[in-house]
């Protein structure tokens, strides 16, 4: 990326918002978007497999760790109504964008927090976390996240990822079940996984 990276906290590239609409799990969505976050010119595959794997209860606590400006947060929102979704991210403006886009789609249970990995949601428990993760960070980075997401679910809790296959899908897979014990692959399509861990106390 020629103005830096997503995952930074402070992305210097001009901005440049735009609106896209697309329909995920049987609702249409408006999200703005901008330069300097993730896949900012549509919901990408990987994004959108993971949303059509994850399975959320209506009375879910749930986290949606490097949430970009919102889509698996905000989608998670809608499936937990007597729930609460909580999106993370290190960059201010996908922050900003997350913000915006759940006022956009009316979405009121939902709490968007600025900082780094859990620093943001240390204080709290999920029955649910879902992460198209940053795998440009590195395994080490990866591995602390994945170790994290484990202390932070209640018992029960469900833990889902997505990664290409092609980036290392596997590997992290197996690093999972070395945290959590299991793993699973839930879904698989256009290049990329999606695997679920449980929290089993």
């Amino acid at each position: 990326m020629a103005h830096g990276h997503y995952f930074t906290s402070h992305p210097v590239a001009p901005h440049h918002l735009v609106e896209i609409r697309t329909t995920l799990r049987g609702r249409e969505f408006r999200f703005l978007t901008d330069r300097g976050v993730f896949s900012r010119g549509r919901v990408d595959r990987g994004t959108r497999l993971l949303i059509e794997a994850m399975e959320i209860d209506p009375g879910d606590i749930v986290l949606d760790l490097g949430c970009g400006y919102g889509p698996i947060g905000l989608v998670a929102a809608t499936l937990a109504p007597r729930g609460w979704a909580y999106l993370v991210d290190v960059n201010e403006r996908a922050v900003d964008l997350a913000r915006r886009n759940a006022i956009l789609n009316g979405l009121k249970n939902v709490e968007v927090r600025l900082g780094d990995g859990f620093e943001p949601v240390q204080d709290l428990l999920f029955d649910v976390i879902l992460t198209n993760p940053p795998i440009r960070t590195g395994k080490a980075n990866l591995s602390r996240l994945f170790q994290e997401a484990f202390l932070h679910l209640r018992p029960g809790g469900r833990f889902y990822f997505v990664a290409r296959t092609s980036q290392g899908a596997k590997t992290l897979a197996s690093r999972v079940q070395e945290i959590f014990g299991n793993v699973e692959e839930v879904e698989r399509g256009g290049g990329f996984r999606v695997y679920k861990a449980v929290h089993h106390a």
